[in-house]
């Protein structure tokens, strides 16, 4: 299984730097901010075939949610989000990594009286989704849908909540990213549900338990990357995690090192 990156704040900021580091510091690949990918297409292209590091997928770089409370910022993210899809066609990206929403609200914390229904807040992300998998059709690439934990997201928590809207309307451009982080808070059993979704789960972020680098808390990665190698998963594996340590650096080369060891 390959393993990626997001960008990190030691990373260089220069993008011909930040390939040459992330390839240097032994990923596999990159997952690219969608704003920094659109409006550095070429320069991408170039490091691409300059250092052979691919970029894998987007995540972020988008203004207005899929399930946005506000319907103007909803239809420009949906805008936004079929640009970035254009733009990964371009240079060999899978797709893009879009939740529900971010921070927008939740039921765990006050006022814990959503501004609308859930039954509307299913017809507004569905929406979004079937405009959503058509784009990623004509692009040739895929909508990864996130679910998040409940203190961050409302409307979607879980991977069986994710998996039930592809079901329902029969999505075929659209599949599942596992993020180990909010499945440690929202899965009965990560590794159990990992196997149960297997069909659908598309791509997969990993942090340990508290957000911070794989192999620095208690999620038992081994076991988990266990499961995936026995279900044959095909897809990448990218760190979307804090680093902590005296040296940031180091650390993340040592977790990298560390999730290395723990496929073998």
């Amino acid at each position: 299984m390959k393993i990626g990156t997001q960008n990190q704040p030691f990373f260089p900021e220069a993008i011909n730097e930040k390939f040459r580091y992330i390839k240097q510091m032994g990923f596999d690949g990159y997952e690219i901010d969608g704003k920094l990918l659109v409006g550095n297409m070429e320069s991408v292209k170039k490091e691409q075939e300059e250092t052979g590091l691919s970029v894998t997928t987007a995540c972020g770089g988008y203004d207005g949610w899929i399930g946005d409370f506000n319907e103007e910022k909803r239809l420009n993210g949906l805008k936004e989000i079929t640009g970035i899809l254009k733009a990964l066609q371009q240079i060999g990206g899978k797709g893009i990594v879009v939740p529900a929403a971010w921070g927008m609200f939740t039921y765990r914390l006050p006022p814990m009286i959503s501004p609308r229904s859930k039954e509307k807040d299913r017809e507004i992300v569905t929406k979004s989704l079937v405009y959503l998998n058509h784009a990623a059709k004509e692009t040739g690439t895929l909508i990864f849908l996130e679910p998040l934990n409940r203190y961050q997201d409302h409307m979607i928590n879980t991977i069986a909540e994710a998996r039930s809207y592809i079901e329902e309307n029969s999505f075929e451009y659209v599949k599942i990213i596992a993020d180990f982080y909010h499945m440690n808070i929202e899965e009965d059993n990560t590794a159990v549900s990992l196997h149960d979704h297997r069909d659908v789960i598309g791509h997969i972020h990993l942090a340990d338990n508290q957000r911070f680098q794989p192999g620095s808390g208690s999620i038992d990665f081994k076991r988990l990357f266990s499961v995936l190698k026995k279900d044959g998963y095909q897809g990448d594996l990218t760190l979307e995690c804090r680093v902590r340590g005296e040296n940031p650096e180091q650390a993340y080369f040592n977790s990298l090192h560390y999730l290395r060891e723990s496929i073998r």
